[in-house]
């Protein structure tokens, strides 16, 4: 008599795990503890756990007797369970190695193209307010000649004899844990279940061939740095049929001798004198849009910050624009001459001291 592990331990799951929460649990655990996977001397104990776990797990009428009774007290072997080998239920299971879940071999099954990935700077102006940019990339496309197939124009490849198309080998191998498949690919053929007997003479027999390309990017208006384009279908061609890849384009934006720029808004600093701060004044600003008249209050303080809404940058792929903000900057005179000194000096006379608000 042994008693044995807790089948819910063995699993990694809860003890309300539904079945489908088991199925995934066991397949990701046989993958990795399977003998013929994994050559630590303690996988094979291991794999056998885990199909014991499963075998009573799986079946309602087992777990339940199990989840009333507690821990399984078993005699003899796996064979109490009522399977009679570890290699028999894998293979039932899996489909064998080297089969997807879906019962097509990996080799066969469509495989999408790689991304590709580029970047160029833009101006200011450029990301504020969009432009066409043309760039040069190198991607691999399907071969003109034979349009993806590899052969010759005029020729098909030929069924492999080794594996007779499936692209696999397959291999069975008896042991005390039951029968073994393994599953290779195809020595003969590389997995690809044909044979190209004609190459095509331009990809030689690749299907696919390393072009350069020039594309026009249309850069929408309000990209900062950091923003990236993605170019769907601009990539790699896939195999088998599988999907382009995509083109991602990083963007680099260069700074404005004027503007500061945050996200969609833009500050801008006007340089003002001491009359126009007491006395107020109208003044022609910059924008986006062009010169902007601007009325600056009596009174105004360093540091005051006007707001133009609207006058900002376009929002990415939105209506609207952010803000402009203007912030006042009193500039102090560092030279006068005799005339404005003798007036600063009557107006310090009769202004009274400046305090704090």
């Amino acid at each position: 008599m042994a008693v044995k592990q807790d089948y819910y331990d063995v699993l990694g799951v809860p003890r309300n795990a539904t079945e489908e929460e088991i199925k995934r649990a066991f397949r990701k655990l046989a993958f990795q503890y399977h003998p013929d996977r994994n050559k630590d001397p303690r996988a094979e104990d291991r794999f056998k756990e885990i199909n014991e776990a499963y075998q009573v797990l799986s079946d309602p009428e087992k777990r339940g007797s199990y989840d009333r009774y507690g821990r399984v007290v078993t005699e003899g072997n796996f064979s109490d369970f009522g399977f009679g080998g570890l290699g028999d239920i894998f293979e039932s299971f899996f489909g064998g190695f080297g089969e997807t879940p879906f019962g097509r071999t990996a080799q066969h099954a469509p495989q999408r193209g790689n991304n590709l990935q580029s970047h160029f700077t833009l101006s200011f102006e450029e990301a504020v307010f969009g432009c066409k940019k043309e760039i040069e990339i190198q991607r691999i496309e399907l071969c003109p000649l034979c349009h993806g197939i590899g052969s010759q124009p005029g020729t098909n490849p030929q069924t492999c004899p080794e594996c007779h198309g499936a692209g696999q080998v397959r291999k069975y191998q008896r042991s005390i844990f039951g029968q073994f498949t393994h599953i290779t690919t195809c020595p003969r053929c590389g997995g690809s279940g044909t044979i190209i007997t004609n190459p095509c003479p331009q990809c030689r027999g690749k299907g696919r061939t390393k072009v350069k390309r020039k594309l026009v990017v249309n850069v929408p208006a309000g990209v900062d740095n950091g923003h990236q384009l993605c170019l769907e279908g601009e990539g790699d061609a896939g195999l088998n049929g599988g999907r382009i890849g995509n083109l991602y384009i990083a963007l680099s934006v260069k700074s404005h001798d004027l503007f500061r720029r945050e996200g969609a808004d833009i500050f801008y600093e006007l340089p003002i004198n001491f009359t126009q701060a007491a006395l107020g004044d109208e003044v022609d600003i910059p924008s986006l849009d062009g010169e902007l008249s601007l009325k600056i209050p009596p009174g105004t303080q360093n540091g005051k910050v006007f707001r133009l809404r609207g006058k900002g940058i376009p929002y990415v792929g939105d209506k609207g624009k952010g803000d402009l903000f203007v912030e006042a900057q009193v500039v102090t005179p560092q030279r006068l001459d005799g005339k404005q000194r003798r007036l600063f000096e009557e107006l310090a006379n009769i202004l009274p001291e400046a305090k704090l608000p």
